[in-house]
């Protein structure tokens, strides 16, 4: 093996000791103002029971925010004749259109996802290749917020950074035939609009980019957004929890080291806010190669919630899945299983729990039949008794301080609902 140049030592020690400061995200100015929400197109359009149902289930488990995408390649499979009216015959919102209304008569925020090019517009490709100008896109996101103005929070593409999912797979292609023309388009609608790039998945894969260059190469490249999105799954969901196990130098992004992109993004993009727009733990069973033990998935709820709130400049973090999906090969990170049945990651998301330190708790009264009251209890035996209670405010997030020991078993009791068990470590 041939020594490396002492210069090279130096400066890959410089890099990794910059790299850990990145990834430990900062407690100050935490955006405590975080919506909390959930994805799961497919359960939304399909699930079992009526829309309406499914929508009232989203309202009782204390959902903020649903993500929702609009397949470009399937509401324009044919080349509109007036592009950017969300009434040429070319359009068909007919799929797309219960739901959203739907959301919107609900009261629940919505992050509107554009993705999918038409083989009409890229050259005749699958809808993973940008299309061939931006011109055409920026005409279809005009078109789509005309027919949804109320829509403010607009998000474009799906982890461009992974070549599944965007090719070419490059930060210029991207800005200049996605992001950017949409940007303009829906500002140019919706005059209080908040648009997201980026969508970064945690690495870039096989032959991606990784998300801090694409972050880079975004801004080289003079992108225009509100928001920088990103999915900061773990790379290693065995080892790696929402609040360690990270690999700081590293140039992936997971909850873990949610600290690298705060301040890339901080650098690159001062004004952008943060979101993050899918993020889960798969479960053990079904999939025993991926998820972890379905008291592990609860636990990490409350911690991946406790990661985005003490984030700086956060204002979302999306559940992927409301119910597992069912092909095995696909994520089962649902709250709930293939036949319906609740896993303890649903109390979580209502109520979710997250240990601070040795002696302090984090919490979140989210579901509106929590009210603003809760006791927090720990288990003696085969009873629970009350450790302690807290009142809550705006939010219903609160932090408790008392007496825990190492192995003991707690959890929060609020109004009809109970939350998921965590040990104390």
């Amino acid at each position: 093996m041939t020594r490396p140049p002492l210069t090279a030592i130096l400066l890959a020690l410089s890099l990794a000791l910059v790299c850990a400061a990145l990834a430990a995200p900062s407690r100050a100015n935490a955006a405590s103002g975080v919506k909390f929400g959930l994805t799961d197109d497919a359960w939304l359009a399909n699930g079992s029971g009526t829309l309406e149902s499914r929508l009232t289930r989203l309202d009782a488990l204390g959902v903020h925010v649903v993500r929702f995408t609009l397949r470009w390649d399937q509401i324009a499979r044919r080349r509109p004749a007036t592009a950017t009216d969300p009434g040429d015959p070319a359009y068909d919102w007919t799929t797309t259109d219960p739901v959203l209304d739907g959301l919107h008569q609900h009261g629940i925020d919505v992050v509107l996802q554009l993705l999918g090019a038409p083989a009409w517009a890229n050259g005749r490709k699958a809808s993973n290749y940008a299309p061939t100008s931006g011109t055409t896109f920026g005409a279809f996101a005009t078109a789509a917020a005309h027919q949804y103005p109320w829509v403010r929070k607009w998000l474009i593409w799906n982890e461009p950074n992974q070549v599944r999912w965007l090719r070419p797979t490059t930060p210029f292609v991207y800005t200049t035939r996605l992001l950017n023309p949409a940007y303009v388009a829906i500002h140019r609608v919706i005059s209080r609009a908040q648009v997201a790039g980026g969508g970064t998945a945690p690495r870039g894969s096989t032959n991606g980019v990784s998300p801090i260059a694409w972050v880079d190469g975004m801004r080289a490249a003079h992108a225009r957004l509100d928001a920088y999105a990103h999915n900061p799954y773990p790379l290693n969901p065995k080892t790696e929890t929402p609040l360690t196990g990270g690999c700081g130098h590293c140039s992936t992004v997971t909850m873990a080291t949610l600290g690298k992109l705060v301040t890339l993004v901080g650098r690159d993009f001062p004004r952008a806010r943060i979101w993050l727009t899918e993020y889960a733990y798969q479960t053990n069973p079904p999939d025993r190669l991926l998820g972890v033990s379905p008291s592990l998935q609860a636990r990490y709820v409350g911690e991946g919630a406790y990661a985005a709130y003490r984030a700086p400049k956060v204002d979302l973090l999306i559940q992927f899945l409301y119910r597992d999906e069912p092909q095995l090969a696909r994520f089962q990170s649902g709250l709930v299983s293939l036949t319906n049945h609740p896993k303890p990651s649903m109390a979580a998301f209502e109520l979710p729990l997250a240990q601070v330190t040795q002696t302090s708790l984090w919490g979140q009264l989210r579901a509106p039949a929590a009210g603003r009251t809760a006791r927090i209890e720990r288990r003696v035996g085969s009873r629970w008794t009350t450790l302690g209670t807290v009142h809550t405010g705006a939010g219903g997030i609160f932090r408790w301080t008392g007496h825990l020991t190492h192995g003991m078993q707690v959890r929060l009791r609020a109004g009809p609902l109970v939350g998921a068990t965590i040990a104390i470590h």
